[in-house]
């Protein structure tokens, strides 16, 4: 049994090359039948015939695979190749099991295991036959071995020009790689450290927990009988050593090291493999990159679906467990298994996911305030003096909004509008607006600390990255210059300083290109929405002949919506590609990628919103004397009631119906591409074949990972975020919104990371990276846009100063809805009819509404009456509000400002509990490290003394 284990622990008979293999296939079981007896026979210390026919496989091995090295065929060695059959097993892998230990049949079905049952499947590369970068494929093979990855060879089920090759770590080569890259794992229980309270305390901590042992079981919270332990968030972990393996917690080898980290092994090792000879011909990306294999990747843990049931006989896998506790629509209201995440996934998207949960747990107290904002103006709809007013102005008739077409109106048939309009505009915007700025700089510092403790909890506190590689392009690009890396002392291409300058100005002028033609398109809009209102005004239909204005903004909106996604898809990833600039590194590139499809896309998406918010109506010039579009077409005019109707019905529009497709994108294509795959599998092969399917056949049927990693999922979230804090002060109901899109989101997709995606490699990272940057930004222009949005686009500053100034309370220091009286016609100017143009001069004569020819009309705006010694000139009051509104922006802006540095100084990014848990865990371990090397010299002099061995004196 002893000598079945060595052999089984040799290298396979698969990996030798097909030249020596059945000797030495002969060789091996002549061995067998010979020595067993010798053994019983002999008192020969067995540990020294177990050692030497170890080293005797090692040098048959190492010969052979000179040999392969010296004899290579031009072609892939198909001596691992075995055929894809839904039953078959390889004779060397059933003759290994005769002289190895039992197998249970699961690992041989289930795909996840090599064909003798025993070696899991750590990472599936995948390449056709018909490639023609043979060489370089065998040669990296060759190399893989040489490291100590074992491998073997699967051809496609489904197309045998597919060839999958498995690959699978051994415990030694794990043990290396894992020191080397200071992988840290558990080796010590934790111990909580309690603060000593007293004794009224403690009866105050009884007495609370007895009174929550009478409410109700928190129903948010994951059912800890269906977590699995995760040992290593209970233990304190130090970077792996193989000279101190035995102060680490190893219940099995097989299983210490996790799947996904087994899998970063593996790649880390792939990612410094050569192909060919030449400084720079390393990796696996570069042989991605010019076809030598057609997809790289780690496997799933099985199905993500069961027969039973969860509850009764437990998880299948952690994919599984995943599905049932995550990605499942039933527990949307339930808290993220974060810890499962990171474990199956790894950091970088377990930080994804933290990040979007706390950035949703954060929108509830938003969402409430602008509800509150919201129905606060429905409950006072009935008491506001302003839209009484405009109800009742029966006799107060209005200009034409347009040239020609559209008719005089009376100012009460917008009374439908202004109620709208006090839904949004009340007292609680400007509260709201402030509350919101806050919120944004609490939602940033109280993220700071929720990643602090994530780091800690997950080990990312000392994590420092690697020494990136060179871009396969900058290497290309800039190979005849080369330079001392002052890192790791080895020449490296260098870009000059000028070269590097003058790719700036081109990056810079085709991104400024790129938003003029962003900004053209909305031009386009604006002349869209001057023409078409005229047409809506002469239209058959008395519904939208009334309502012109309104059909106008809305169709406007959505062709708007279509023009933003076509310039997603059309100009927005491949030129920015293009002019992204050359960057040295991975990460440089995708932060000045990054940085650049933002910028397009925010600009995109928000540049039409900023043009209703500070352009629409405010250069339209008055009746008689309009402001033209290439002296032709008249400048569109706000409502009756007001520009913010039009501002909330951008903002409302363009949210819902960007979520809505970008939801649609992010699950219905991979859903519809995974069904067509199934599909045609069925029709080939039954419904009983893709059941059938080992778990890499299944894998590589799935959807590849965005090759832009979690970029969509950053950038959707991001420009969400803008646009729930940028305009909010016109739309309260956007945090609500963004709310109700987010707790889909996530399980959205959830869903799509456990069910529809290959599994992606499980990647490190200490933070979001430069989306903070981003996000801090955004907040400090948010507070500017509500600013300008409460001053210029609302009547909040024009009300303020009729209330005080020139309103029947005016001296008295009051502003109730008592003092708003005559506001409306206050901000009123009078025309006269007479002194139209001749090309914007109405149809009608307005003697609809008094019988005889109107003689005059209203506008709103601050002017002179015509028979004024100026007439249409500015008015006092005109001046004041201007000099209103200035004031409000800049003291909004301080005052604001001011709160953000309080709140950001006040709260520290990290928290006092967590830095005095560290500091007492780096004291622990430091004793704890120094007992364990106690308690090992111990044990190992009292050996010595056992057997009589003599020794020098020494400590302790």
């Amino acid at each position: 049994a002893g000598f079945s284990t060595a052999l089984s622990q040799t290298p396979s008979i698969s990996s030798i090359s097909s030249e020596g293999r059945e000797d030495l296939q002969v060789n091996q079981l002549e061995t067998q039948i010979w020595i067993k007896p010798d053994i019983q026979k002999t008192d020969v210390d067995f540990s020294e015939i177990l050692n030497a026919i170890q080293e005797i496989a090692k040098d048959v091995n190492i010969f052979f695979d000179e040999l392969e090295g010296v004899n290579s065929p031009s072609k892939d060695d198909d001596s691992l190749l075995h055929h894809g059959n839904l039953t078959s097993t390889s004779d060397d892998a059933s003759r290994l099991e005769v002289v190895g230990e039992e197998v249970p049949d699961k690992n041989k079905t289930n795909g996840l295991y090599f064909r003798d049952g025993k070696c899991r499947i750590d990472y599936i590369l995948v390449y056709r036959k018909s490639n023609p970068q043979t060489e370089k494929r065998e040669v990296f093979e060759r190399n893989i071995r040489a490291e100590g990855l074992q491998m073997e060879k699967e051809s496609s089920l489904t197309n045998s020009d597919i060839i999958f090759v498995k690959l699978h770590a051994p415990w030694e080569v794990l043990g290396k790689y894992a020191e080397l890259m200071n992988v840290r794992m558990p080796f010590r229980r934790k111990i909580y450290y309690l603060h000593r309270r007293y004794k009224f305390m403690n009866r105050i901590e009884k007495q609370i927990s007895r009174f929550r042992g009478w409410l109700p079981r928190k129903p948010m919270k994951l059912d800890k009988e269906t977590l699995p332990d995760l040992e290593e968030n209970d233990c304190y972990t130090a970077p792996f050593s193989q000279q101190r393996i035995h102060h680490f917690i190893i219940h099995n080898k097989d299983t210490f090291f996790n799947n996904a980290t087994r899998s970063r092994i593996v790649h880390h090792i792939l990612q410094r493999v050569k192909y060919e000879e030449g400084k720079n011909k390393i990796g696996l990306n570069r042989l991605l990159s010019n076809g030598s294999y057609e997809a790289a990747f780690p496997l799933h843990e099985g199905s993500y679906r069961s027969k039973n049931s969860i509850k009764t006989h437990g998880a299948e896998n952690h994919r599984h467990l995943l599905y049932e506790c995550w990605a499942s629509w039933g527990v949307w209201y339930k808290y993220q298994p974060l810890d499962l995440v990171r474990r199956y996934f790894g950091e970088k998207i377990g930080l994804y996911f933290a990040w979007l949960g706390w950035y949703t747990g954060m929108l509830f107290p938003a969402a409430f305030i602008g509800l509150f904002v919201f129905l606060y103006g429905v409950t006072t709809l009935n008491h506001c003096q302003v839209s009484k007013e405009v109800c009742q102005a029966t006799d107060i008739i209005m200009c034409p909004i347009c040239d020609k077409y559209c008719p005089f109106m009376r100012l009460s048939d917008s009374c439908i509008y202004a109620k709208v309009t006090h839904l949004f505009d009340n007292g609680a915007t400007v509260f709201f607006a402030v509350f919101m700025a806050v919120w944004a700089t609490v939602f940033l510092e109280f993220w700071k600390r929720r990643r602090a403790v994530i780091a800690y909890d997950w080990d990312l506190i000392d994590w420092e990255e690697e020494e990136e590689e060179i871009r396969p392009q900058f290497e290309a690009k800039y190979s005849k210059k080369e330079r001392m890396n002052p890192i790791s002392g080895k020449p490296e291409p260098y870009q000059a300083f000028a070269d590097k300058c003058s790719r700036l100005i081109v990056s810079a002028s085709g991104i400024f290109f790129m938003i003029c033609v962003v900004i053209a398109a909305v031009f386009g809009i604006v002349i869209y929405r001057v023409v078409t209102v005229s047409t809506f005004a002469a239209f058959k239909w008395a519904l939208i002949r009334n309502n012109s204005q309104v059909a106008t903004t809305g169709t406007a909106v959505c062709i708007n919506f279509c023009i933003i996604m076509l310039l997603n898809v059309v100009t927005s990833e491949t030129l920015i590609i293009f002019f992204t600039e050359q960057p040295r590194t991975e990460s440089e590139w995708e932060n000045s990628f990054t940085l650049k499809m933002f910028l397009f896309q925010f600009v995109n998406l928000n540049s039409s919103t900023f043009y209703i918010a500070f352009f629409l109506g405010r250069f339209t010039g008055h009746p008689g004397a309009y402001l033209r579009l290439i002296n032709r077409w008249r400048l569109e005019e706000c409502h009756p009631s007001g520009c913010l109707i039009d501002l909330c019905m951008q903002m409302g529009i363009i949210m819902v119906l960007k979520q809505t497709w970008n939801n649609f994108m992010e699950l219905g294509y991979p859903l519809i591409q995974n069904w067509w795959t199934r599909r045609k599998l069925r029709q080939e092969y039954g419904t009983q074949g893709k059941t059938s399917f080992p778990q890499w056949e299944k894998d590589y049927n799935l959807q590849p990972m965005n090759a832009y990693g979690l970029f969509d999922e950053y950038l959707e979230m991001i420009l969400q975020f803008g646009f729930t804090t940028i305009f909010v002060a016109a739309f309260p109901l956007a945090p609500l919104l963004a709310l109700l899109n987010n707790i889909i989101e996530i399980r959205l997709d959830a869903y799509k990371f456990v069910t529809q995606w290959r599994r992606p490699l499980a990647s490190r990272a200490k933070d979001i990276g430069i989306w903070y940057g981003i996000l801090e930004g955004i907040g400090i222009l948010s507070v500017i846009t509500n600013a300008f949005v409460i001053a210029v686009t609302s009547d909040f500053i024009p009300r303020l100063v009729y209330a005080y100034k020139y309103g029947p309370c005016a001296g008295q220091g009051e502003a109730g809805q008592k003092c708003m009286v005559g506001y409306v016609n206050a901000s009123l100017s009078v025309f006269l009819v007479s002194d139209f143009e001749n090309r914007s001069e109405p149809t009608s004569n307005g003697s609809e509404f008094s019988g005889s020819p109107l003689k005059y009309c209203r506008y709103r705006d601050y002017r002179d009456p015509p028979d004024s010694p100026v007439p249409y000139g500015y008015t006092l009051q005109f001046w004041h509000v201007l000099a209103a509104r200035l004031a409000f922006i800049i003291v909004f802006e301080h005052l604001v400002f001011c709160i953000k540095h309080l709140i950001s100084y006040l709260i520290p990014d990290l928290p006092k509990d967590l830095r005095d848990r560290m500091r007492r865990e780096k004291y622990l371990i430091q004793e704890m490290m120094y007992e364990a090397e106690l308690e090992r010299l111990q044990k190992e002099r009292k050996e010595r003394k056992r057997n009589g061995k003599s020794y020098h004196n020494e400590w302790p």
